[in-house]
């Protein structure tokens, strides 16, 4: 590469010889000019630079039809393109390779890569790795998109039977549609606050009653309003279940089996409680339903279907499987370790509390986990040096995995927040490029019938837009809507 002004390579001027003349094509793109060799661009002839070398031999059509302009004077072919993109791409004619610089849009490079007619298998894998992540954002937004303009728009082929369906989804599952399912959200978020305290309101001993056997039970008051709690998710429930477009998707999901699992044990506890007790033992009977209420607290998990937060701490658990392993594979390690260390050290004391090391197990969990109990403790001196160094190597093990734990759960935040601002922000500029094709078409329809005859047909669509702009793909392929990503980072 040589750079105009570098004191490395001669400048190109108009005494070069003819052999330098036919051996080096002078490129300018957005202002920087650089020289090739023929040489290295011939490595790879189907990209654009490689079909400058003959293009001068087609004359001044097929010239442009690769650059934006020629000056036959210099022999320099200009590129209205970005140069900072453009110097990462000519790599792959000196090193077979491209990497992405830092602060470019992937998906922009990527643009390019195409416009200079270079193969993406020349990317890096760690930039491909950044152009996969912009691409899923892009899907992702285009999905959220495409769900809100589902949800505006009314097909007029559907029957009746379906857009009730459809009405009835948005009203269950979308509190942002209207205000009447955003009551409904609320009433389902206090019905599940006023079930979980109930629950344990009535494990009190004071608010208890007897029953005929002897048997303590829930006051028949919190029972009422425990049935009508049960009754409020079972109608939530059916509805979205009869409402919803994939059916099997929707009984499969897990926050859908944790809605069947906080209401089931009611209904099983009332059958066992009326009908268990002809085909087997009134103790056995009450165990199982003292089972099945315990399964209550599932209740509590429906909460994460109102609450972003715990979707975000959900996503951000799950990202964090590898960090989660190393933090149990640490303590599990120094559990085993100061365990054995713990039983060996106190076997010496005559009223040791370490009888055995898996006993010492729990001892060393609660040690190294900085809860200390009490309930068991070292007596000998070794044994108090080995403690002491377990909690310190419990609080290493414990802080070491942590942080990318919570950059985890920051990062899927900020990208949430991201991608409902670019989301809207989509919906902004297809609004206002549809009010401004519908005012420039209302303005140029007297026009059109002049041009019509001289001209021929008049392109209705107005809008251009640069080569650098980005769209969301999905939207322009499937509803035909061709928008700008100001989003991109």
């Amino acid at each position: 590469i040589k750079m105009a002004g570098d004191s490395r390579f001669p400048d190109v001027d108009t005494d070069v010889s003819e052999k330098n003349e036919a051996t080096e094509i002078v490129v300018n793109v957005g202002g920087v000019r650089q020289v090739f060799y023929r040489d290295n661009l011939n490595q790879y002839p189907e990209t654009r630079l490689a079909e400058l070398v003959n293009c001068l031999s087609g004359g001044y059509d097929s010239i442009f039809s690769l650059c934006d302009d020629y000056d036959p004077g210099k022999r320099e072919f200009y590129f209205d393109r970005d140069p900072d993109a453009f110097k990462c791409i000519i790599d792959v004619y000196y090193f077979g390779e491209i990497h992405m610089k830092k602060g470019i849009c992937p998906i922009c490079f990527k643009n390019e890569m195409e416009f200079w007619k270079v193969d993406l298998r020349f990317l890096d894998d760690c930039c491909k790795t950044h152009l996969s992540e912009k691409k899923e954002e892009l899907e992702e937004i285009a999905r959220r998109v495409q769900l809100i303009l589902d949800d505006l728009g009314v097909d007029a082929s559907e029957n009746r039977w379906k857009r009730c369906q459809k009405y009835i989804w948005k009203f269950m599952e979308k509190p942002e549609s209207s205000y009447p399912a955003r009551v409904i959200a609320v009433l389902s978020f206090l019905f599940i606050l006023i079930s979980s305290i109930v629950m344990c309101v009535g494990t009190i001993p004071d608010l208890q009653v007897i029953d005929p056997e002897g048997n303590r039970v829930e006051h028949p008051t919190l029972d009422c309003i425990e049935t009508a709690c049960i009754g409020w998710f079972t109608m939530e429930y059916v509805l979205r279940l009869i409402s919803s477009p994939n059916k099997l998707y929707f009984a499969l999901s897990f926050m859908n089996i944790v809605d069947v699992l906080a209401i089931l044990p009611f209904y099983v506890s009332l059958i066992l409680t009326h009908l268990g007790a002809k085909l087997m033992e009134l103790s056995n009977v009450q165990q199982a339903v003292q089972a099945l209420r315990i399964m209550r607290i599932a209740r509590i998990f429906k909460l994460a279907r109102h609450s972003s937060g715990l979707q975000t701490l959900t996503y951000a658990l799950k990202r964090s499987f590898k960090e989660l392993g190393l933090l149990l594979m640490y303590l599990a390690v120094g559990i085993f370790v100061f365990s054995a260390l713990g039983y060996t050290m106190e076997q010496s004391h005559p009223e040791t509390l370490f009888k055995s090391i898996p006993q010492s197990f729990w001892w060393a969990i609660i040690t190294m986990t900085t809860v200390g109990y009490g309930d068991i403790y070292p007596k000998t001196t070794l044994g108090k040096l080995n403690a002491a160094i377990s909690f310190l190597c419990g609080v290493i093990a414990i802080a070491l995995p942590i942080h990318p734990i919570i950059n985890n759960f920051v990062r899927y935040y900020n990208k949430q927040r991201v991608l409902e601002t670019a989301a809207k922000h989509e919906l902004e500029l297809m609004e206002l490029n549809s009010a401004e094709g519908k005012a420039a078409s209302a303005k140029s329809e007297p026009e059109d019938f002049e041009r019509e005859g001289k001209e021929g047909p008049f392109c209705s669509s107005r809008l251009k837009v640069s080569h650098s702009d980005t769209f969301i793909h999905l939207l322009s392929e499937e509803k035909h809507y061709r928008t700008r990503l100001q989003s991109c980072k």
